[in-house]
């Protein structure tokens, strides 16, 4: 996967991964805590079943600030707008800012959609890219943090007092690469808000 130089000055990427019915409620409440002018992307994965109709954008949609969308391919992400993923659908970012789906069913990829989604942010946003982990079971997002950490972006796990929630925040801050901020759902809101408006001022 490799980076266009395009990409460098491009918009910022805040890409989220959670899983199951706790990562669920953390997506409904961290982007309730974003606010509507948010100067950046949002990609968000969650593990869900492939084989069941998903209600994932409109169960977002009645708690964000910012539009949900299901992308289709190749379309070009907009800024100010929260994309979801189908479930057999992976999302993922290409080139100039473009969406990216990779077909097939979860278990295909055993368990690794965050990572998926991680490892593109971290290839074509680069520096622009902002990495959070939610709640969830197994590891997931851990190796994708880490490429966003050594591509320049910043990553975060939700938690409390300094210490990182149980599963894949845990998982995340054991694995290679450090973790950058570690908080609550308004802290993570509040972090995001300010890194955006850090690397904007980089970029200018």
């Amino acid at each position: 996967m490799q980076p266009n130089r395009a990409d460098e000055f491009g918009p910022c990427f805040v890409a989220i991964g959670a899983s199951g019915a706790e990562g669920l409620r953390d997506l409904g409440d961290l982007l309730g805590a974003l606010p509507a002018n948010l100067a950046a992307v949002v990609l968000v994965v969650l593990h869900r079943p492939s084989d069941r109709i998903s209600y994932l954008r409109e169960v977002l949609a009645r708690r964000s600030m910012l539009p949900v969308m299901i992308p289709d391919e190749d379309e070009e992400f907009q800024v100010g707008v929260c994309y979801v993923g189908e479930p057999a659908a992976h999302l993922s970012l290409a080139a100039r800012s473009r969406v990216h789906l990779i077909e097939g069913p979860q278990d295909r990829y055993r368990n690794r959609t965050v990572d998926l989604l991680f490892t593109s942010v971290a290839a074509h946003a680069r520096r622009h890219a902002i990495g959070v982990v939610l709640r969830g079971e197994l590891s997931d997002g851990s190796r994708g943090l880490e490429a966003i950490h050594f591509a320049g972006g910043v990553t975060m796990v939700l938690g409390t007092h300094g210490a990182a929630a149980r599963g894949m925040p845990l998982n995340a801050t054991e694995y290679d690469g450090p973790v950058d901020f570690i908080g609550s759902i308004s802290d993570i809101a509040a972090e995001i808000v300010r890194r955006i408006a850090i690397m904007a001022v980089k970029a200018a």
